[in-house]
């Protein structure tokens, strides 16, 4: 009776632990809700925006982008007429990374 008792509440603390260690075991988390891929803007002048979870280091096209305590990042940006591709790449601090790559058009 002792060893299935202690057996079970071993196995149910293994569990809480695997539960609560997921989102670390899982990786950084990125989100971009800002510029949608393809899209077209008039002025040049670009929105970013977007979410992270679990992220030490979040860059943009290599250069670092400021995120908030709670993961969002905001930022407005020039691009010159043409084709631009930005490159969002969020790393977490065991080295695993996620990228996402957004397209842009200036007409």
């Amino acid at each position: 009776m002792t060893k299935r008792l202690l057996l079970g509440l071993l196995s149910l603390l293994l569990l809480y632990g695997f539960i609560e260690a997921w989102p670390l075991l899982r990786g950084p988390g990125l989100a971009v809700t800002a510029p949608a891929d393809h899209a077209s803007v008039e002025t040049g002048i670009v929105q970013i925006t977007g979410g992270t979870t679990y992220v030490s280091v979040l860059t943009l096209n290599g250069a670092p982008l400021l995120y908030d305590q709670n993961g969002d990042f905001s930022s407005t940006m020039t691009f010159p007429k043409g084709s631009s591709i930005l490159t969002f790449r969020a790393a977490d601090r065991f080295g695993r990374t996620t990228t996402i790559t957004r397209t842009i058009f200036v007409p």
